[in-house]
Formats: structure tokens, sequence, C-alpha cells
């Protein structure tokens, strides 16, 4: 039996709105809860926040002095159909597409904070 149950994905940023309605875009959901420092957006019982992080640096993947740490893999069916949408809400294509590259199904992406995300298909 596990010892507690999973309530929040956090995320740090610099501006919590604009981020949660970034993934709100990209993947759905509804933002419940909404402050300065703390946006709540749930998404079929997950909830993920975006917390304010004054001194937030972005990662630096996939090499560099800060590593991604973590980050989320979304599916869609057409990449090449979504990619152009993802772009206009403010994502950005990594240079680096070791997915693409290997053969894999998964072109890896920056938010509007630089965290690193991935597009997958099957």
């Amino acid at each position: 039996m596990a010892l507690a149950r999973m309530r929040t994905v956090v995320l740090d940023c610099p501006d919590p709105r604009a981020l949660a309605d970034f993934y709100a875009d990209l993947v759905g959901g509804e933002v419940t809860s909404a402050e300065d420092d703390w946006v709540v957006l749930e998404l079929d019982g997950w909830r993920f926040a975006f917390q304010r992080a004054e001194d937030f640096v972005a990662p630096t993947w996939p090499t560099g002095e800060r590593p991604q740490q973590f980050h989320l893999d979304v599916t869609v069916d057409n990449v090449d159909a979504v990619e152009p949408q993802v772009l206009a809400l403010g994502a950005m294509k990594h240079d680096v597409q070791p997915g693409v590259e290997a053969g894999d199904t998964f072109r890896v992406y920056l938010d509007p904070a630089g965290h690193p995300f991935c597009l997958c298909w099957d």
C-alpha cells in the first residue's frame, strides 16, 4: 500500500499564469486557481501548478550546467499538423532532436519558460 497519493506536479517559472495558459492551450484542462505566485491547471484528475520563481533560469538541456530535471511528454496524432500550432502558442522547437535522429517517435520543444517537453506519436 502506498504511503501517499499524488497531488500536484509543480513547475517553477517566471510567469505562472502565462505558463498555465500555455499548457491549457496545449493539452486542455481548466485553470482552477490563480494567484500572482501560484496557478493551478486541472486536467483529467491531474493537477499541475505553476509557481513563480523570481530567479528562474531555464534548463540548458541536453548539456550544460542546468539539467532539465524532468519534462512532460504529450501525445499527438499528427506532429506535423500540431507543430505549427504549438509554435504559435509560444513554444520553440529545440535544436537537439534525439528522437528524430534515432528514428524514434518524438520531437523536443521548449515551453515559453524554457522547460523541455516532447510531442510524441505512435
